[in-house]
C-alpha cells in the first residue's frame, strides 16, 4: 500500500443504514458488527435489521425527534448532517461535534426510493410520482460523498463486497482511493436521479411548454449510464480485490441493456452529405482527444461532412499498418494504399494504382510527412492531406495550396471498443472489426502453398480488403495495391471491375476476397488475369469445388476463418 494510501485510513466506527431495496443488507450489516460498528437505521431498514437479530439504534434517538409526516422528514436533522459533513482534522469542526454532542458517522448506505421504476409503469400517477421523490436521501448522499476524505458513501448493494473486502483486509478501514471512488459514483448516482425525476416532470406537467428541453435522456438511458460507470468500477476493483466476488465470472456484458452517449457539438458544418443536408460534427463526452473529430486544421477550408467521413476510413486504413504507409481514398474507398521506406516512396506506390481517381481525394499517412512527400502530394488536386505530424516546410509546401485541408490527427491509444450505426428508430452496436491476421493463422488449402513473397503481398492484400466495401476484391503485389473492386452485388463482378480498373500489369499479383467465393467462377476470372495466389476466408458449401478450380489454374490458395464484410 501506497504511502499516501497508509495515511487516508479511516476506521468505520458508526454507519448509517437506511435503504429502499433491501437487497444484501442483512448480511452487510452483520459483517459490519464484526467490525464493531454502530449502527444508526431508519424505519423499515431497523425493522429488517431488527428481525435478524442485529443491534441498531433508531435514527430518532440520535436525533431526537421521530421520523414525522408519513417517513418525509426523519434524517434532515444537524445531528445526522453535523456527523457527516464534520472535516476530521479541523479542531473547530470536532470542537463543534464535541460541544453540540454529535457524533461522527463514518459510512452511509442509502440507495434511494426506486423512483425511476415507480415512473416506469405506464399507469403511474403523478402523486404516486411525487411520493417516491427522495429527499433525504439524496442529501446524505451529497453530505457523505463530498467528505469522501473522511466518510464513505454507498449507493447500491453491488458495492457491499467491495467495501468489505477492504475493511477484511485493512481491520475495518477503508483507503482514501475506496473512499473517492464511491464518492463519484454516489455524486453521479443522484445527478441521474435528479435528472430522472426532471425527465418525468417534463413530460408529465407541461410537455408542450417544454418540449424543447429535450437536451436530458430518457430514464432508461440515465440508469444505463449509471449501470456503465459501475462496470467500471467492478473492472477496477476486480484488479485490485480479485476475491471481491466469489465464483463470479470475469466475462461482462458485449452490449448493455441501456446505453447513453453523450454528445457535444463541435461547430456547424456547410452543409451535409448533399447542400440540401444540414450537418454539424460532434465529440462523445469523455472520449480522449484523439481521432478525426479531435484532429487540428492547420490549413486550408473547413472540413466538410464527406471530408470527415472519407478521412476517418483513410486514417482508420493507414493506422491498421505497423509499416509506413500511405492511403488515397475516394468515396471511403481506397484508391490506392502503399507501402514504402519513406512517406514519399509510400505516396508515389499508392498515387500509381489509380492515379486518375486519386484527384480529388483523401491523402492519409502514418507517419509523419516531410517535406519531400509533401512536394509530391501538391502536384495533383487533393482535398485532405492528414498524418500524425508534418515538418514545418512540409507545412509551407502545402499551404501554398489554398484549397488543401492539412490535418494534424492524435494517433488512438484508447480506441472504442464498440462502433454505432444509426438506423430508422435505433441504433446498432457492434465491436469494432480490430482483427489483424498474421502468417500463423494462414491456412493453405491447394496443393500448392504460397511463397514467402506471395505471404506477405496476401497479408498487405488483406489488411486493404478489410477498408473496402463489401463485395470487396484487392489485387496486389508486396506494399502496393494494383487493382480495386469495391461494393458490387456480385463477387464475380467485383473481381471483373478490380481488373478493369487496374493501372499496373496483373499478372504476378496476388488476390483478396472479403468473403467466400460462393462460386469457381471468381477463381477462373481472377486467374484470367495472371494472379498468383488467393486469400480467403473459406465457409462455402461449395468450397471444394473453389478449391479445385485453384489447383486447376495452378493458384496457391490460403483461408484465413475470418471475413472482413464492410457496409
Amino acid at each position: 500500500m501506497t504511502d499516501q494510501n497508509k495515511k487516508g485510513l479511516r476506521k468505520i466506527r458508526r454507519a448509517l443504514l437506511s435503504v429502499s431495496d433491501k437487497t444484501g443488507i442483512v448480511g452487510f450489516a452483520a459483517d459490519l458488527h464484526q467490525f464493531d460498528v454502530d449502527i444508526i437505521s431508519t424505519g423499515g431498514t431497523a425493522k429488517v435489521l431488527r428481525e435478524a437479530g442485529i443491534k441498531v439504534r433508531d435514527v430518532s434517538d440520535v436525533t431526537g425527534f421521530p421520523e414525522m409526516m408519513d417517513g418525509r422528514v426523519k434524517t434532515l436533522h444537524p445531528r445526522i448532517h453535523g456527523g457527516l459533513l464534520a472535516l476530521r482534522d479541523n479542531e473547530e469542526h470536532m470542537a463543534a461535534l464535541h460541544r453540540h454532542d454529535i457524533e461522527p458517522i463514518d459510512l452511509v448506505v442509502v440507495n434511494l426510493y426506486p423512483f425511476e421504476e415507480t415512473v416506469d409503469r405506464q399507469d403511474v400517477s403523478l402523486e404516486d410520482a411525487i411520493e417516491q421523490i427522495d429527499i433525504g436521501g439524496p442529501a446524505m448522499i451529497r453530505s457523505a460523498a463530498k467528505n469522501w476524505r473522511d466518510v464513505a458513501v454507498i449507493t447500491t448493494h453491488e458495492l457491499y463486497e467491495y467495501v468489505l473486502i477492504e475493511m477484511r483486509d485493512l481491520d475495518g478501514n477503508l483507503t482514501l482511493d475506496m473512499r473517492s471512488q464511491l464518492a463519484k459514483l454516489a455524486f453521479m448516482r443522484t445527478a441521474f436521479y435528479d435528472s430522472a425525476v426532471f425527465a418525468f416532470l417534463r413530460d408529465r406537467i407541461e410537455p408542450e411548454g417544454l418540449a424543447h428541453w429535450n437536451v436530458y435522456p430518457s430514464i432508461p438511458a440515465l440508469i444505463g449510464t449509471m449501470q456503465l460507470y459501475m462496470n467500471l468500477f467492478s473492472t477496477a476493483m476486480r484488479e485490485t480485490h480479485p476475491e471481491a466476488i466469489a465464483g463470479a465470472s470475469d466475462d461482462a456484458e458485449e452490449h448493455d441493456d441501456h446505453l447513453q452517449l453523450i454528445l457535444n457539438k463541435e461547430r456547424d458544418l456547410r452543409y451535409g452529405e448533399n447542400p440540401h443536408q444540414t450537418a454539424a460534427l460532434y465529440t462523445i463526452e469523455g472520449e480522449p482527444e484523439e481521432g478525426i473529430a479531435q484532429a487540428e486544421l492547420l490549413s486550408g477550408k473547413e472540413m466538410s461532412f464527406n471530408n470527415y467521413v472519407d478521412a476517418d476510413a483513410a486514417w482508420q486504413l493507414v493506422c491498421d499498418f505497423d509499416d509506413l504507409a500511405c492511403a488515397i481514398i475516394k468515396h471511403t474507398n481506397p484508391a490506392g494504399v502503399g507501402l514504402g521506406s519513406s512517406v514519399e516512396e509510400a505516396y508515389r506506390r499508392a498515387l500509381a494504382t489509380d492515379p486518375v481517381s486519386a484527384f480529388g481525394g483523401i491523402v492519409a499517412f502514418n507517419r509523419k510527412v516531410d517535406a519531400t512527400a509533401a512536394r509530391s502530394v501538391a502536384k495533383i488536386f487533393t482535398e485532405v492531406v492528414l498524418a500524425p505530424d508534418f515538418d514545418d516546410d512540409a507545412i509551407e509546401l502545402l499551404r501554398a495550396k489554398k484549397n488543401l485541408r492539412i490535418l494534424r490527427v492524435t494517433v488512438s491509444q484508447t480506441a472504442r471498443r464498440l462502433e454505432y450505426k444509426q438506423i430508422t428508430g435505433g441504433m446498432l452496436e457492434q465491436t469494432r472489426d480490430t482483427n489483424r491476421l498474421t502468417v500463423d493463422d494462414l491456412k493453405p488449402v491447394t496443393k500448392r502453398s504460397p511463397s514467402n513473397e506471395e505471404i506477405r503481398a496476401l497479408l498487405f492484400a488483406w489488411t486493404v480488403c478489410k477498408h473496402t466495401k463489401s463485395n470487396a476484391i484487392v489485387y496486389a503485389l508486396d506494399g502496393q495495391t494494383v487493382g480495386v473492386g469495391a461494393g458490387q452485388m456480385s463477387r464475380v463482378d467485383s473481381v471483373r471491375l478490380g481488373a478493369m480498373r487496374a493501372r499496373l500489369p496483373l499478372p504476378g499479383t496476388v488476390l483478396a476476397s472479403d468473403a467466400f467465393f460462393p462460386f469457381r467462377d471468381g477463381i477462373d476470372e481472377a486467374a484470367k488475369h495472371g494472379i498468383t495466389a488467393i486469400i480467403q476466408p473459406g465457409g462455402s458449401v461449395r468450397d471444394n469445388e473453389v478449391i479445385a478450380a485453384a489447383d486447376a489454374h495452378g493458384l496457391a490458395m490460403v483461408f484465413t476463418g475470418i471475413r472482413h464484410f464492410r457496409h
